[in-house]
């Protein structure tokens, strides 16, 4: 099995000794032992003062998100970076690749790239980029070279000598008007779709992946709109056609470097998405049906939408081959769907760091950075002070994108960074626990059924150790309850430990005969808003 890591028991790392468990184990890879963040350069530093975040930024900015020594507190502690792309492109947001071979001169060089990855792997950080396969711009090279029919890349677009006259999925028009043909673009005019079933364009994005992996270092690929890769006529979305190129593809990077993830976005249910990661055509998948549920549940303030939705995502992908998130560069801020609440955001957060899947935060979630649509307001400069105009981001007068609110009312890493109390501080907290505890990395998912509404609970498990993982969601302490589990795998006496949180944890009075318990009053009161993370040991 591809880069199988074996389930060893991490020393040092555990509390006391494992719960004894029976059944199969899921297999682990490297990356389910890491936590991502997603960074938009434009936004995240600028390091010479023109107002654009680049390159150099995110260097001078590595030891906020991960300093390199385990035993400090005051960094982020995520281990794996993506970037959304660095190439050169015709818009802002740089979804519309000009050259594949270069990075964009407002963030810097090739060296400068080389360097990043150099000080990220130092610090234990892999590093991802955005590689967008299915379209360009209209101004790459082989686009102008398509429009003028001249034969190296007249075919490297999907063109019509008359107007097929279907739209999109979503109603949009994807037939657009150039010299007399029409030019299928999914997304806007501006981005022409690439001909990937003509063999010649397959070979040439082979090449631009063997480039970013070998001669650049990057640790894999975020691939972009996977769902749309190649279209079969009306059917746009899922095509037979995306699934074969995107498993020949697959094995392709794994033949130039057998480590390197890929991680695809199909913006689609969870029954369509995991075709992609179980036919081994990407290593991960987003799940979108899970953010959907974990918001919706902190939201409410109760388990009724994740709780089914994370054992269902469980058990529908091969054990944590998703990628979990809670927003990303295309939605609203957590915090503004949330309406504004530290608390809610707390445990949205929680949600996404003790539970299955790999998870990815988008950069300034952390500290609550607020935005809504358009693209450009859930995008804005990271908020490192409180300084008028900048907010710590530049040293120019004014950055590339107005500051979003906040930053001069605790919206800020420097703000935030002392106060034991803050969203940063419990970001930091939460990503450390998961860090260290193999089980909320890599282990087995089993739903605990409270009969409380507001309690959402669940066991995380790997044959050294099992962890019950507690939350209160809402407003109102939570003290009538009970917990139960079936088939969970659990043998003989526990002990209970507390890993985070509060309060003196009780273990099961009785494991019984399937694995499971029932009558389960871990504590005796769940404060509001609360996370616990029990540690279940095996008793003398």
């Amino acid at each position: 099995m591809k880069r199988l890591v074996p389930l060893l028991i991490a020393l040092g790392l555990l509390a006391g000794g494992a719960a004894a468990q029976s059944g199969p184990q899921p297999a682990s890879f490297w990356w389910n032992d890491r936590v991502f963040y997603e960074i938009f350069v434009r936004s995240f530093y600028d390091s010479d003062g023109d107002g654009v975040g680049d390159l150099r930024g995110v260097i001078e900015k590595l030891d906020y998100l991960n300093d390199g020594d385990p035993a400090t507190t005051t960094d982020l502690g995520v281990t794996g970076l993506w970037l959304m792309p660095i190439n050169p492109a015709a818009s802002y947001h740089g979804y519309d690749v000009r050259d594949y071979y270069d990075v964009a001169p407002r963030y810097g060089t090739l060296d400068d790239m080389r360097a990043l990855i150099e000080a990220a792997h130092a610090r234990g950080i892999a590093v991802i980029i955005d590689l967008v396969l299915n379209h360009t711009s209209t101004q790459h090279p082989w686009f102008l070279s398509s429009v003028r029919r001249e034969p190296e890349h007249d075919d490297w677009y999907v063109w019509s000598d008359s107007n097929p006259g279907y739209r999109g999925p979503d109603g949009q028009q994807v037939w657009h008007q150039l010299g007399g043909r029409y030019y299928y673009g999914i997304f806007w005019s501006g981005m022409p779709d690439l001909n990937l079933a003509n063999p010649e364009v397959t070979a040439e994005v082979e090449n631009i992946s063997r480039f970013w992996l070998e001669e650049v270092g990057v640790d894999g690929f975020r691939l972009d709109a996977i769902k749309h890769l190649v279209a079969d006529g009306e059917v746009q979305e899922n095509a037979p056609g995306t699934h074969a190129w995107l498993h020949a593809y697959n094995a392709f990077v794994d033949s130039v470097n057998p480590n390197a993830i890929t991680v695809g976005e199909a913006w689609s249910a969870s029954f369509a998405v995991r075709p992609y990661v179980r036919d081994g055509e990407v290593d991960l998948a987003f799940s979108f049906d899970l953010a959907t549920a974990m918001l919706e549940s902190a939201s409410r303030g109760t388990n009724s939408a994740v709780s089914a939705i994370q054992q269902r995502d469980y058990d529908l992908f091969p054990p944590n081959q998703f990628g979990a998130f809670l927003a990303n560069h295309d939605q609203n801020r957590v915090i503004n769907t949330l309406s504004g609440s530290i608390d809610r955001a707390r445990m949205a957060a929680s949600m996404l760091l003790t539970g299955p899947g790999v998870p990815f935060l988008y950069y300034g979630e952390e500290i609550g950075m607020q935005g809504q649509k358009p693209d450009e307001r859930i995008r804005t400069p990271m908020q490192w002070d409180d300084t008028p105009l900048t907010a710590g981001f530049t040293t120019a007068s004014a950055p590339w994108q107005t500051i979003g609110p906040g930053a001069d009312d605790g919206v800020s890493v420097a703000a935030q960074t002392s106060d034991s109390t803050s969203l940063l501080s419990h970001y930091r907290a939460l990503i450390a626990l998961r860090n260290a505890n193999p089980a909320l990395q890599r282990g087995s998912y089993t739903s605990v059924d409270c009969n409380a509404r507001r309690l959402l609970a669940f066991l995380r498990q790997t044959e050294a150790q099992t962890v019950l993982v507690l939350m209160n969601l809402s407003d109102e302490p939570v003290s009538d309850y009970t917990c139960e589990a079936r088939n969970s795998g659990l043998r003989g006496t526990l002990n209970a430990s507390l890993l985070f949180g509060a309060g003196q944890p009780a273990a099961p009075q009785a494991v019984e005969d399937d694995g499971g318990f029932s009558g389960y009053v871990p504590l005796p009161e769940v404060p509001p808003y609360s996370t616990t993370v029990i540690a279940l040991d095996a008793g003398d």
